[in-house]
């Protein structure tokens, strides 16, 4: 497989890792062969009245080279198409505002099973060296200023055949201020004879309206950029996100990065970085009632 192929394919990995993370139930897998998935999107009520399913095919050149194919289908005896329109044209007109594209960003990147080697890697270099000692180095440049430690706040553990996953967040708006609280989280004794520490961040320079982002998998490959991308996602930003797991002695294959992804998602949803998908749901139907009252208005 061609170097490109490959990138190509782990970013195919990381969506979907990302996708099922975030939706849960309503994500579902129709044909994992042929890359076919479907969304199930409803209006969140107890009894929904709007159900959409949306199918999606991955094509083996997505994202790069290939847009996704997809189908939406909805429940019979509605007239819907305009609402689609409209809806397309709200999010592309919404992408045009948006700042310009986010830097390109260079991933740290290792358990390995028979199942699941470094066929994908992603494009970073393994840090194999004290992921504080690695953040001291690179903060070393610039003068050194007191700064102040951020509140960290642990996630609920998740336990799979003995090995646990727990994540651990604060908010950050230097790298300095990640320094730090990689430094506290490592008194911890327990957090600090964890199996891996993985890690990532997103900071926003609004003076530069660009995103400084990074991530470190500590021995776990590959896992530090899948939790970048799910943060990339979700849209967070001024938040660092570790996620500490402690090895049972079973392998889990790719059901780890299930796991570190959940655990991450779970803890932003708890301290409201992200809204929850039944919290999107309600508040995107407060919008549309809204702006239906405003037109009635406008009309009279």
């Amino acid at each position: 497989m061609a170097a490109s192929d490959t990138e190509t394919a782990q970013q195919q990995i990381d969506e979907i890792e990302a996708l099922s993370s975030i939706y849960g139930e309503d994500w579902c897998v129709v044909d994992e062969d042929e890359k076919i998935y479907c969304i199930k999107i409803n209006d969140c009520l107890d009894q929904p009245k709007w159900t959409l399913c949306l199918q999606v095919i991955l094509p083996p050149g997505y994202p790069a080279a290939e847009p996704p194919i997809y189908q939406l289908k909805q429940n019979l005896g509605e007239s819907i198409l305009y609402l689609w329109v409209e809806k397309i044209r709200e999010v592309l007109i919404e992408k045009a505002q948006s700042s310009g594209p986010e830097p390109d960003i260079k991933k740290t990147s290792e358990e390995v099973d028979e199942d699941d080697g470094d066929d994908f890697v992603l494009d970073c270099q393994p840090i194999h060296e004290d992921p504080v000692k690695m953040l001291n180095y690179i903060t070393s440049g610039s003068q050194e200023v007191d700064e102040e430690l951020p509140p960290i706040h642990h996630g609920n553990p998740i336990t799979d055949r003995r090995s646990t996953f727990q994540a651990h967040l604060a908010p950050v708006v230097t790298p300095r201020q990640v320094k730090r609280v990689l430094e506290k989280l490592y008194e911890n004794k327990k957090i600090a004879s964890a199996t891996h520490n993985i890690y990532a961040y997103r900071i926003y320079c609004e003076d530069k309206q660009t995103f400084l982002q990074d991530c470190e998998d500590d021995g776990e490959t590959a896992a530090g950029g899948r939790l970048l991308h799910l943060m990339q996602i979700l849209n967070v930003h001024n938040v660092l996100v570790v996620v500490s797991r402690w090895y049972g002695g079973i392998l889990l294959g790719p059901d780890r990065f299930k796991h570190i992804n959940n655990c991450a998602r779970n803890v932003l949803v708890e301290y409201n970085y992200v809204p929850s998908v039944e919290e999107s749901s309600k508040q995107a139907g407060k919008s549309k009632k809204t702006r239906k009252d405003n037109k009635k208005r406008t009309e009279h």
